[in-house]
């Protein structure tokens, strides 16, 4: 399946239907009253988050959205039926924006979460409505209110518990297929992915997602190489992996690039929890590949893990460490969680 992660639709909500002018006519009835019905409503426009999504390529083929018209009122008090909902089924992650791309309308996180976006337009009152005691016979009825309508954006974020960064080429794709069942695009050319890639990475008897991030470059927090949506992938995630080419002359220049994006983007990236990965190490001799893991960890302050994803070669450390970094995660959001519901003491 084709992955899409920002999308542009118009959405309509129904127009209500318009009420009836009528009066009763039965024989033997000289005088029937007014008994026009009313028109029923429009219909609206929901968004349900569902499971088993995990890409907006469905509106990548249909992007507008119109909801039913309400039926009109008739004769004999009868309402008109109500128009039929539009329901826009998106995955987990799916932020809504208005037109401008930079509103944000809702935020869904959990599947299940329903939204009505637009509402449809009320019927309109059919003549019998308008009866009463100096008007015995209204020959008027209310038309149906119109339906909104607008344009919005539709992005989504990819929630994984870890995330894949590096500069193009670090070998990401390889390191996701080595060690999940998912498989990306591979070759040994920079941009070789286009898309983020996801994969349920199984270690010891505990499971955790993974999301494979296309290369970033310098600038991509400015949109350089599409790279602002693909840093928005990583927003979600608890911890992240960062890859760095051991086979490239100067590693400390590539981390310090990925980081300095990451910082330049904001919305937390620069404050994630970090593991730092030298890759390919099977491809550079004992004396380089020394000097490269002292430079990094000089730089980084953190600690660095020596792995060949082609091989396999150690990879089951830095997912190791990836566990240990989602449970302390998640420790210290149950504990911030019991935090703010303790009764306040003076």
């Amino acid at each position: 399946m084709k992955f899409l992660d920002q999308a542009k639709i118009f959405i309509k909500s129904g127009s209500g239907g318009a009420g009836s002018v009528s009066f009763r006519r039965e024989k033997y009835v000289e005088f029937g009253g007014p008994d026009g019905g009313s028109g029923g409503r429009g219909g609206d426009v929901i968004v349900q988050c569902v499971d088993g999504l995990n890409t907006l390529i469905d509106y990548r083929y249909q992007q507008h959205f119109k909801a039913g018209t309400g039926t009109h009122g008739m004769g004999r008090q009868r309402t008109g039926g109500d128009g039929a909902d539009v329901i826009l089924k998106v995955p987990v992650g799916t932020q809504i924006f208005a037109e401008d791309n930079e509103t944000l309308m809702a935020d869904f996180t959990e599947v299940g979460q329903e939204m009505v976006l637009l509402k449809g337009g009320n019927g309109g009152f059919g003549n019998m409505h308008f009866k009463n005691s100096t008007n015995q016979a209204p020959r008027h009825a209310n038309p149906g209110l119109a339906g909104e309508e607008m344009w919005i954006w539709l992005r989504l974020k990819l929630i994984a518990d870890a995330g894949l960064v590096g500069l193009p080429n670090a070998g990401k794709s390889t390191f996701l297929a080595s060690v999940t069942s998912a498989k990306p695009k591979i070759a040994d050319y920079p941009f070789t992915t286009l898309h983020p890639n996801l994969g349920v990475v199984k270690i010891g008897n505990r499971e955790f997602v993974m999301a494979d991030i296309p290369g970033l470059i310098e600038g991509a927090h400015e949109g350089a190489g599409i790279g602002d949506r693909f840093l928005g992938h990583v927003e979600r995630t608890r911890t992240i992996v960062h890859l760095i080419d051991g086979t490239q002359e100067d590693v400390v220049a590539a981390y310090k690039t990925i980081r300095g994006e990451l910082e330049a983007y904001g919305h937390g990236l620069g404050e994630k929890h970090e593991i730092l990965a030298l890759n390919k190490v099977d491809a550079i001799s004992d004396d380089d590949l020394a000097e490269k893991q002292a430079a990094l960890e000089a730089a980084s302050g953190k600690k660095v893990h020596l792995i060949s994803a082609v091989a396999g070669k150690d990879v089951d450390k830095v997912l190791f460490d990836v566990l240990g970094q989602l449970d302390d995660a998640k420790d210290a959001e149950a504990q911030e969680a019991l935090d703010e519901d303790a009764p306040w003491t003076p």
